[in-house]
Formats: structure tokens, sequence, C-alpha cells
């Protein structure tokens, strides 16, 4: 069978070419649409008044205009100007002992170990690893930030290692030096030694839009210099990495070796540096974190000046304003930040805050969460002086301190004491679903507060996390000490038409508060 060509004029739909003019503009308006061209696309012959498709060269220009408008837009121009500040990063780390010892880089809960589990690797060595003879190599991304060498990855990336080697674009490779790292915001600083003229990236100074294009650029399994596109999907991420999670979230996609690249906005300038993903299956599913440009740009500008970052420290334990905890203070919306506990002999205790106070605002700028109030305030230097509203037992009041700076590490130990409980001295405290006892009657739980010592699996207080060993300081804003002071509290809350009522609770060294409901009747 051959492939002929068709004669339309055969056709019952389609007749001569030689038409009236009226016939031949509804023809090329026709084809206009079909097409998705416009009419001046067609020429009409004066003459004849019919389609001519061997068009004048005028009206050839006019087709070279359209086709160029009809084409989608590209990336490749941005590219062009900005993957050649993009940086391969390989480290090399001493593994002193075998993966359990303590010393590890890949001991539970180190840098390392968290690095492989945001990225979907399997237990032990992910894929990009490779361990020999006591050397583990890892490979990851950055991005030059000045003309001499200073270049952005991430802390998980180079944290530990005994050697950094970083390949540039044009496959030049040079050796890194460590100048700084951040583990709180992921970020490190580096310097490449051995080169002054590098092309490099710009820090955004817009905040990142949802909806706004977005390239990736990096080193997904060591490929080197790739190049990926999507949109800005959110932000203000919580991911779980620390108290200043404010993580950017894209889809372009991004895998393993892309960590510490940069994201691009159409302008050519990072708007955030790539640390992490979310993927059951290690690979890309179209969900990827970047850490915001403006909190880049206070680290790195830290860690090059002296090599580590400060923060302002005020010394609470803070925790979410709940619906129910709001209900429980009286509160019309669930803002602020509940002051659990302030630490001892820290800027907030010696300023006067309590626990149970709310933290609604710093310097007159509306705290919408602790999570926003953790990032403020760090966002301060120490010794600067801040202005804090606080809710204090239903009225407001402004403090006035001076930040101090926050520890290296703020990790409250946990009570060594076996918990040894007595439910036997217990009493059941009715429509919560829980049994206490006061807390000088039970071995190593201290002197104040009453001891839970069990609990209904069906209950309320169950419901709201509560556990054997768990100690009740407050009930309501009132000290307890006994199971009838838990009673009463309660029915003091009941006569208020309160729907739950506010507990503040010790679990170890931790103290918080939880709202529990109020059954009725």
């Amino acid at each position: 069978m051959t492939d002929r060509p068709t004669d339309l004029s055969s056709l019952p739909s389609f007749k001569p070419a030689r038409r009236s003019l009226f016939s031949a503009r509804k023809f090329a308006l026709m084809a206009s649409v079909v097409a998705g061209l416009g009419i001046a696309a067609y020429g009409l012959s004066p003459s004849t008044g019919s389609v001519d498709l061997f068009t004048s060269p005028a009206h050839a220009q006019v087709n070279n205009d359209v086709s160029k408008v009809a084409q989608p837009v590209g990336f490749a121009d941005i590219v062009e100007r900005v993957k050649p500040s993009v940086i391969s990063v390989k480290v090399r780390i001493k593994d002193k002992a075998d993966n359990s010892d303590a010393e590890s880089p890949f001991r539970p809960g180190s840098p390392m170990e968290r690095f492989f589990r945001r990225f979907g690797g399997p237990d032990g060595l992910p894929p990009g690893l490779r361990q020999h003879h006591g050397i583990v190599t890892g490979q990851g991304s950055g991005f030059f930030i000045s003309a001499d060498g200073y270049a952005v990855t991430n802390n998980h990336v180079v944290d530990g290692a005994d050697k950094v080697e970083v390949t540039t674009d044009d496959g030049k490779t040079y050796t890194a030096k460590v100048i700084g790292t951040d583990p709180r915001t992921d970020v490190a600083l580096i310097k490449v030694e051995g080169g002054s003229n590098f092309s490099f990236a710009k820090l955004s100074d817009d905040k990142a839009r949802i909806g706004d294009w977005v390239l990736a650029v990096g080193n997904p399994f060591g490929l080197g210099g790739t190049v990926t596109a999507g949109i800005v999907s959110a932000s203000g991420r919580d991911i779980g990495n620390g108290p200043y999670d404010d993580f950017i979230q894209i889809d372009a996609p991004v895998n393993k070796g892309n960590s510490g690249g940069p994201a691009f906005n159409m302008k050519g300038d990072v708007i955030g540096v790539n640390t992490a993903i979310y993927s059951p299956s290690g690979g890309s599913v179209g969900i990827a974190f970047s850490i915001p440009a403006n909190t880049v740009k206070s680290v790195v500008a830290q860690l090059k000046d002296k090599g580590s970052v400060s923060r302002g420290w005020i010394g609470v334990q803070i925790q979410p304003v709940t619906a129910d905890i709001a209900d429980s203070l009286g509160l019309k919306k669930a803002e602020g930040a509940l002051v659990a506990e302030p630490q001892d002999n820290s800027p907030a205790a010696k300023a006067g805050i309590e626990s149970g106070d709310v933290i609604t605002a710093v310097n007159g700028e509306t705290v919408k969460d602790a999570r926003e109030l953790a990032r403020t305030i760090g966002g301060f230097a120490p010794g600067t002086s801040v202005k804090l509203n606080v809710l204090h037992k239903g009225s407001d009041k402004v403090v006035n301190l001076t930040l101090g700076t926050l520890p290296n590490n703020l990790e409250a130990k946990a009570d060594t004491h076996d918990g040894g409980r007595d439910s036997s001295r217990g009493r059941e405290v009715p429509k919560l679903g829980m049994t206490v006892a006061p807390a000088t009657s039970v071995a190593g739980a201290g002197k104040e507060g009453v001891v839970v010592t069990d609990v209904d699996p069906k209950s309320a207080a169950a419901e709201r996390g509560f556990k054997e060993g768990d100690v009740i300081l407050e009930v309501a804003g009132k000290s307890v000490s006994s199971s009838s002071d838990v009673r009463e509290a309660i029915k003091a809350a009941h006569a208020d038409n309160k729907n739950s009522v506010l507990m503040r609770v010790r679990t170890g060294g931790q103290a918080r508060f939880v709202a529990v409901p109020i059954a009725k009747g």
C-alpha cells in the first residue's frame, strides 16, 4: 500500500479553492481557530479572494513573529547564566570506629544520620556513600556567593569532614576549607582555595511567592550539573528539624546529592538552599524543602565573621496555643506562645514571666505561634532589648528584657529515678479517667504536685497523652498536691462554664500544658 496525497476536492466537506471573498474569510477564520494561529498568518489573494497558502515575504515576517510568541518560554538563558556558580561537593570522613560506636558520624541522631533519614535512604550507608578501610565519602552540592571562593552548602553535607573537595561547572577540582557551620538551620560556609574569579550567585532580596517558577541546580546521584524545574508549592513549612524550621516547599525534582544546592527564581537569584525531601522511596516525589534566602544571609554573615552563629535567648519552654488551651485561658483566638516553664536565672524569669503566660507580640509584631516566637527571638543578636506583650492571668502587660545568648545545648536532662509508683495510694479523678496520688507519697516523684498512677486507655486523659509517672503541678492555674485539689479545680472550671481544664504537667525534665475536656453532667 502506497501513501498518496489526498485529493481534497474529492471530499464532500471541501470545495475548490476558488470561492467568494466572504467564504475565503470564513475559511481563514476557521483555520486560524483550529490551528491556534492568527488570521494574519494567511494571505488573501486580491484578485480571487482565495486563501494563499504561499505567503509573501511581508507575511512571512508576521509568521515568524507569531511563531515566536506561540513558543513556550524556556529556561535556557537563565540556566546559562547561573549554572557556572553551582558546584559539586565531595567530602571524606575518617570513621574512627564502626557505625555503632558513639563517635561514629552515623550514630542515631547525628547530623549525617539525619541527612540519610531525610533523604529516604535505608538503614546503614545509603546510596551516595561508600566506606572503605574506615574512610567514608559523600557527595552534595553548593554554590559560590562571591568571586573569591566563598560558597554555601548544607551543614549535614560537610559536618565532620576531614577533607572537602569541590568541582566547578567547567570540571575543575579544588580543595575547600569549612569556615563555619550552623546545625540549627543546616547551613554551612566553605572557602575554596586556589581561585579568585569564580562565577557566583546572588541571594534573593525578594520573598518567594507560592506559584513562582523555581530552578534547582545540583549534583544528584553524583551526576553533576543537573537542572530541574518546578514551582514554589508552599512556604513556612515545619518538617520537625528544629525550632527554626521555616522551609520553602518546591516541586522541582530534588534527589540525593542535590542537598546544599541552590533554588533559583526567574531573575537568576537564589531563593533557597535545597536541604531535604519527603520521599518514601528515596527518590523525588515532588516534595522538596529549601532554606529561605533571608535565613541563609543572616547565618552566612555570622559564619564569615566569626565562624559560628549567636542567637538571642529569653529562656522559656514554650508550646503552641491550641483551641482547647485558648478556651481554657479565655482567649478569643488560638494564637501566641504559651510559656510552659521559664528557665532558672533566664532573662524571662528575671523579667517576671511565669508559667501559663502567653507571649502575644514582640516589639509590637504579633506572634502567631510558638515557632514564630522562637524564630523571631533567634533572629536578634544577644544583648538586644526587646518588648514583649504578655497575657498574664487574664490581663495584658508589657515586659521589657535584654536577650541572653542561646546556649549550645538546650536539651533538658530527664529525671533518672525509676518513678517507683504506689498505685494503691492513688485516688481516681472523676470525669478524666485517671488516678493520682500526692507526689510526696511516691518515691522519687519530688515534693510538688500529684503523680498519675493509672490511666484509663479509653479516657480523655489517655487521648491527651497522659501516662503513668506524669506529675500534674497545676490545674486551672492553681497548684495541686492531692486528688481533692484536682477535683475542686475541675468543679470550679465547671462553674465557669469551661469546656476544658488546663493542667501543667511535668514528664521527666520537661513541663507542658495540656487542655483536657471536661465531661458534662
